[in-house]
């Protein structure tokens, strides 16, 4: 069993100028067939929010990060299940498949591999090693209200596993999501995808959005003649539960839990489960139980300081052929900083603490405990 406990202390601040956002029109002597009245245009009134690359929100355009903004409504366009498939509608994003038999994949950005890139859910590090063999198809489209991408190294906020760029999964909000939302997939290979959330309130400053995503692709296909399924057979089921709270001067305050479970299958087409574990016939069969839970709280006090927090529970059983691997890996996450405003400058300071376990039936976790 291997244990990584490590706390960072990080102090950072940005600092720039704030140039004028509004448009003076004078109206001119001339007669013209045009009237424009003698008002102020301000851009900002148009301008995006994003939280990526800054930690604080922050309008898009005085962002020292370049950031992109990508809504539920352009991943619509060309619909998916999962956020692993509709992410490849974004330029230099490109998730990649790693296997060909039990469809393993990982995201690249801008030419770098899969580990480079970190994958966040709210601001929050929930994809931890582990998941991600598995874990991104587990993202379902239903419960994203945007995401933001951050395109080139981000490692002096989120660390070495943003050298290639940051991916920002940000959910819907509980006070603002629709009270019913229905959503059916399939396609000719009989993928079929279910997304349905509803949302219900608790006096007006409560409300919770509850989530359920159902995916099955339990039909084989094999159009090489190879007797190896063409894709990955898949039978998941994904439970969201998010809460916001309206308090008062706009504080923040959410909190999420989400539950994974997946059933995959890939290999030779007279695979059934009575050969799990065996070399009579081959097959890699992967079980997946997943738990996370974050979320944020802004201190009921004058100064602006926020506390985030996360923790995830993955759990992996498989067979690949006769060969076992099992593996589970919990996270705790929680940062807290204090935003302060200095003229037309912004101090952050903030401390992070992260703990992760991991333990795996190899040889390189073995120990005395």
């Amino acid at each position: 069993m291997k244990q990584i406990l490590f706390s960072v202390l990080f102090f950072s601040g940005y600092c720039f100028s704030q140039e004028a956002d509004s448009l003076n029109v004078k109206p001119s002597g001339k007669a013209d067939s045009v009237k424009i009245s003698d008002r102020k245009i301000k851009t900002k009134d148009i301008d995006d929010v994003v939280i990526t690359g800054t930690i604080k929100p922050i309008s898009k355009s005085k962002s020292p990060v370049a950031v992109e903004i990508y809504s539920q409504k352009f991943f619509q366009k060309n619909p998916t299940p999962s956020i692993f498939e509709a992410i490849s509608m974004v330029n230099g994003v490109k998730p990649q498949l790693n296997c060909s038999v039990c469809n393993t994949g990982d995201i690249h950005i801008n030419g770098l591999e899969g580990p480079y890139t970190m994958i966040l859910i709210d601001g929050m590090p929930i994809v931890s090693s582990l998941s991600t063999v598995y874990g991104l198809s587990g993202i379902p489209n239903s419960l994203v209200d945007r995401i933001e991408v951050v395109k080139g190294p981000a490692s002096s906020i989120y660390g070495s596993e943003a050298m290639g760029g940051v991916i920002n999964i940000i959910t819907k909000n509980a006070l603002t999501a629709p009270k019913l939302s229905v959503d059916l997939m399939t396609t000719t290979w009989s993928e079929n995808n279910l997304d349905l959330s509803t949302k219900f309130s608790l006096g007006k400053n409560v409300a919770s959005l509850v989530s359920l995503n159902y995916f099955n692709f339990t039909k084989r296909f094999d159009e090489n003649k190879d007797n190896f399924t063409d894709g990955a057979l898949q039978n998941r089921i994904s439970v969201f539960n998010k809460w916001n709270f309206q308090r008062k001067e706009n504080r923040l305050a959410s909190f999420a839990l989400r539950y994974l479970y997946e059933d995959r299958f890939g290999g030779e087409m007279q695979w059934n489960k009575s050969y799990r574990g065996s070399d009579e016939v081959y097959g890699e069969s992967i079980y997946t139980n997943r738990i996370e839970a974050f979320g944020v709280y802004q201190w009921p006090i004058k100064e602006n300081i926020i506390t985030q927090f996360s923790y995830n529970f993955h759990d992996q059983n498989s067979f690949y052929g006769n060969n076992p691997f099992v593996a589970t890996q919990k996270v705790a996450f929680t940062q807290t900083y204090w935003d302060k405003k200095l003229g037309k400058h912004d101090l952050i300071v903030g401390a992070t603490f992260k703990k992760t376990y991991y333990n795996d039936n190899t040889p390189g976790t073995l120990s005395s405990d």
